[in-house]
């Protein structure tokens, strides 16, 4: 069971789940349960026979039999109806399924990964969600923090999508500003990861250099830098001005001491003394 908010990489973690198992020659087959209504999910994950219903003309494999040896991923568990639940409930402790129309069960060798950005708990307590599905489920749980939560995987995210959109625009942008980093380093992320990739996407769309500027960012970013900025530049003591270099300096290196010494020509006694002095703290 993988838990956490929209956009905090759910399907990335299943499928590096399934490609570091036994099971990654085997197919892994995804399935967005909350984007199809219940009659088609059913139909979707067991399959049917020939003659189940109207149009079935002839047999069809479910998601079940293509992930057969492999894994499969049912996200967004949690908007599965009553009924549905049953069914599943019976896969995974029978290890069997039957397919629409069919008289006969067929044996089921799937790992499961579910996937929710709800509270199955609370959906159990309101009688939403089936407890003994939830306990089947509930095996081993993830829980992906929001972005907000993990702010040092920013710098990262901003490399992997850099690179990312560089083979898919044909482009050869290198970075972002020391500006654009502090505003993003100082942004909530209320979309999570699936936010960043958007703005980087932006910026690469106004973006004519090699590296992404407050100008190519989105407006409301951009008003978040005049107020950063404004904030900043009043009051400010000496301890203050040489904070910020010296945070800056540590967010453009990923908080790496040793490359961050470097840049700034000191040894790493000099920095961590600094550091200390300062009283700089990680995120």
């Amino acid at each position: 069971m993988i838990q956490g908010d929209s956009g905090t990489g759910k399907e990335l973690f299943a499928r590096a789940i399934h490609n570091l198992s036994n099971r990654k020659n085997k197919p892994l087959i995804v399935v967005n349960s909350g984007a199809l209504p219940d009659t088609l999910l059913e139909s979707e994950l067991f399959g049917y026979k020939a003659g189940a219903f109207t149009d079935a003309k002839k047999d069809k494999q479910g998601r079940f039999a293509l992930a057969e040896g492999g894994t499969i991923f049912l996200d967004e568990i949690g908007d599965v109806s009553p009924a549905l639940q049953v069914r599943l409930l019976r896969v995974l402790q029978e290890k069997t399924y039957e397919p629409l129309g069919a008289t006969e069960s067929l044996k089921a060798d799937v790992r499961i990964i579910a996937a929710t950005n709800k509270n199955l708990e609370k959906l159990v307590k309101q009688g939403q969600f089936r407890e003994d599905l939830f306990y089947r489920l509930n095996v081993v749980t993830l829980t992906l923090p929001p972005l907000k939560e993990r702010k040092e995987d920013i710098p990262l995210l901003i490399n992997h999508f850099i690179s990312r959109f560089n083979k898919l625009k044909n482009k050869n942008i290198t970075s972002v500003s020391d500006e654009v980093l502090t505003i993003l380093m100082n942004f909530n992320f209320p979309g999570n990861i699936r936010e960043l990739e958007n703005i980087i996407e932006y910026a690469f769309i106004l973006c004519r250099n090699q590296t992404v500027q407050v100008s190519h960012l989105p407006e409301p970013l951009k008003a978040k830098y005049i107020k950063l900025d404004s904030k900043a530049s009043t009051g400010l003591t000496l301890a203050d001005i040489q904070k910020r270099a010296l945070e800056q300096a540590l967010i453009r290196n990923n908080w790496k001491r040793i490359a961050t010494a470097r840049e700034l020509n000191v040894d790493k006694g000099t920095l961590r003394r600094m550091i200390e002095r300062l009283d700089i703290k990680e995120p």
